[in-house]
């Protein structure tokens, strides 16, 4: 198997490019790609976007979550420390 010449970022740029008006023949003239190449590459795009919805999705409510129980975790110490800051001390008599 051949090593990729191009990257992620390079591949979502090329993509970019023909999304603002450039045709696929001089995008593929410019980078010394095939059509079906781009082609390739823009339908895999396509499904992965889908794919990246949901887990941007589950990943901002594990976010909410994980925020939730850091609120009650520093709510918890905090009632803690007001406890103990409240309780007399025993003096060594």
């Amino acid at each position: 198997m051949s090593k990729r010449k191009f990257n992620d970022d390079e591949v979502m740029d090329i993509l970019k490019a023909h999304r603002s008006g450039m045709s696929v023949a001089q995008l593929c003239r410019e980078h010394g790609i095939s059509e079906p190449t781009f082609y390739r590459w823009q339908s895999l795009q396509l499904r992965n976007a889908g794919f990246d919805v949901k887990r941007l999705k589950a990943l901002e409510d594990e976010n909410q979550k994980l925020k939730k129980l850091l609120a009650e975790a520093m709510l918890a110490a905090a009632t803690l420390s007001e406890m103990l800051a409240n309780t007399p001390s025993r003096g060594n008599a």
